[in-house]
């Protein structure tokens, strides 16, 4: 069986020693992050490829982990997106049948990077773009941020909302005075980046900002984020405090997002996702190599979905909302 995965990541390190480590450590990064996946994160080639093969997954749609461009201002920002961008595409480029690629951005700068995702999919070929979390303490709705928002409407590629580690006061409020490392998993993996995802995709809502851009495009990870549990009093909370819409909240939701399953195999949350987004809007993803090949597979392995779901799921959704072909690169 064909299989995308399409939250999978890579950090290039010779690029990532540019930033200053005092600013990875403001931002929230602890010392060592990262460390024991290092070997993985950083290969493009043959590690990847082998464990890929070992389990039988075909594309992995590649995006930079964190740090990232996104702790850098003006030109140093832009050129680190731009080296990163490049990177990715002689990888895709020597396995454009099993690679493909989401643009990094340099988001404290807001017309270059709409301008530097418009360079990654007209030159580069990738598929549209992933972008970690809030920016300066700024989610998406902001204005600063409309020129990607529209740029990425024009060329038609969506952009894939990850989370990332919450603002300073966030986390002293919420995750702070617990012990060991558990106030850090909390703010993360265990709980905080699935709830800040979720509330980055209300605000796009009931900002208007879906309304302003009707053809935009976003993909959440994580088994929607929790967005699926909540979807029905989300929208019977929200509907009656905001007649500027020109939808209701789920269907505002509904028309733009599309969800992946990545880092989370088990049934119950995939079977509400698919209930509530539907199977043409639910796709596969791993999350590695954070996640295994190998858990992700088992899990496809284990669904007993009627066979025309499963192929969206495993693969057709995917190809047809990045547009690529049947085994090959984007078109």
């Amino acid at each position: 069986m064909r299989i995308v995965a399409l939250e999978e990541h890579f950090n290039v390190p010779s690029l990532v020693r540019r930033i200053d480590p005092d600013a990875i450590a403001r931002y929230g990064f602890p010392p060592g992050f990262g460390g024991p996946l290092a070997d993985k994160l950083s290969d493009l080639g043959a590690l990847r490829l082998a464990e890929m093969d070992e389990a039988g997954v075909t594309v992995h749609v590649l995006s930079a982990s964190g740090p990232g461009a996104y702790l850098l201002d003006g030109a140093d920002g832009v050129a680190f997106a731009r080296d990163i961008n490049d990177v990715l595409a002689k990888a895709v480029s020597a396995h454009p049948d099993r690679f493909a690629g989401f643009a990094h951005l340099p988001m404290q700068s807001p017309q270059a990077a709409a301008d530097e995702l418009d360079r990654a999919v007209r030159e580069l070929g990738f598929c549209g773009a992933l972008i970690n979390g809030l920016t300066e303490g700024r989610f998406l709705d902001d204005p600063r941020f409309a020129p990607i928002l529209a740029r990425a409407e024009a060329l038609d590629v969506p952009i894939y909302l990850h989370p990332g580690l919450p603002p300073r006061s966030v986390y002293e409020a919420y995750y702070d005075g617990l012990p060991g490392a558990t106030g850090f998993r909390l703010s993360t993996a265990a709980w905080g980046w699935h709830s800040e995802t979720a509330i980055h995709i209300l605000r796009l809502v009931l900002s208007g900002t879906l309304d302003r851009y009707p053809k935009l495009k976003l993909i959440i990870g994580h088994m929607g984020e929790g967005l699926a549990a909540m979807m029905v009093r989300s929208d019977k909370i929200l509907n009656p405090e905001a007649p500027h819409l020109k939808r209701s909240v789920k269907d505002t939701i509904l028309d733009h997002v599309s969800v992946t399953t990545s880092g989370m195999f088990t049934q119950p949350p995939l079977e509400a996702l698919l209930a509530v987004f539907g199977a043409d809007r639910v796709m596969f993803s791993i999350d590695y190599p954070y996640s295994s090949n190998r858990l992700g597979r088992d899990f496809i392995d284990s669904l007993k979905l009627p066979p025309a779901e499963l192929e969206k799921f495993a693969h057709g959704n995917a190809d047809r909302l990045l547009k690529l072909t049947s085994g090959q690169t984007k078109k």
